[in-house]
């Protein structure tokens, strides 16, 4: 791999304007399914940067994310995930994302290379010591995250660099290099299909994986989910009633008398009362197994 990967020319490239339609699509769909491949090969990369992040997340340090452009939309749909699946707060996941809320309107390429702006927003995301930065750029040179990154650093942060481009600045400067290495695009340089799809997927199975390990899912439940609209009301119930053994009316008395959170709702289910259940989630360290096995 070269330092314009992303930019080089796809096999298929040639003579896709003349493909049929499902032809076109195919190829699309090939290509995506191929960039997947690459996240395998980081999971040592990953699981390094999980445990760091689990690590901050419980000293009470921040998981912030930065990106550009395509990358940044990445880093946005994960981050503002995290509060209603794990029960994070988000003051604890702020996003950097390179020209503000205008930009989700309307991108625009030149918010990527001002690195003033990168400088204002890692201020205003209070960036320090004892905090983990996830920094996303395709080609690894985008402006905008390599200052987030560099001065991130500066100030004690752990940067997490995920990239398209193997050798690219952002993961030679990274404390964790993460190399996602999906190679040139069926529409040549755009980094919003395969490169990005491969940067989703690993920040998917990162940030679950950072969720399991805070004792945030049970048997693949969302125990620490914040419902705050139907859909997720109705889901805590069943998660309540599924655990706990219990019918669906005790199950709804228990998130009644825990105001609505559902790991503490299952232990009273069970026969706890709420300073109980309390009490025992404190001494497991918010792990439900722990408590249902006390």
């Amino acid at each position: 791999m070269t330092a314009q990967s992303t930019e080089a020319r796809h096999p298929a490239s040639a003579g896709f304007h003349a493909l049929t339609d499902a032809q076109a699509l195919s190829t699309l769909l090939d290509a995506q399914m191929s960039a997947l491949t690459a996240v395998r090969a980081a999971f040592p990369a990953l699981e390094q940067a999980a445990a760091r992040s689990v690590d901050v997340l419980r000293a009470g340090g921040k998981m912030a994310y930065a990106g550009a452009g395509s990358s940044g939309l990445m880093a946005l749909a994960d981050s503002l995930e995290l509060a209603g699946t794990f029960g994070i707060a988000p003051d604890r996941t702020p996003l950097m994302f390179a020209g503000g809320a205008a930009a989700l309107l309307h991108l625009t390429g030149a918010v990527e290379d001002d690195p003033d702006l990168a400088r204002v927003d890692l201020a205003q995301a209070g960036i320090g010591a004892g905090d983990v930065v996830l920094c996303l750029s395709a080609s690894g040179t985008t402006p905008y995250t390599l200052v987030v990154a560099r001065e991130a650093a500066a100030r004690g942060a752990t940067i997490v660099g995920f990239a398209n481009v193997a050798g690219s600045a952002l993961l030679d400067l990274a404390d964790i290099p993460v190399l996602l290495d999906t190679g040139a695009e069926v529409v040549s340089g755009s980094t919003r299909m395969g490169a990005a799809t491969a940067q989703k997927a690993a920040l998917n199975l990162l940030s679950a994986l950072v969720g399991v390990r805070l004792g945030h899912v049970h048997d693949g439940y969302m125990v620490n989910l914040i419902a705050d609209n139907a859909k997720l009301v109705d889901r805590a119930a069943r998660i309540v009633a599924d655990i706990s053994g219990v019918s669906r009316a005790m199950a709804e008395a228990a998130l009644a008398q825990t105001g609505g959170a559902v790991k503490p709702a299952i232990l009273v289910a069970r026969g706890q009362s709420p300073a109980e259940a309390k009490a025992a989630l404190a001494e497991s360290g918010g792990h439900l197994s722990a408590a249902l096995t006390r």
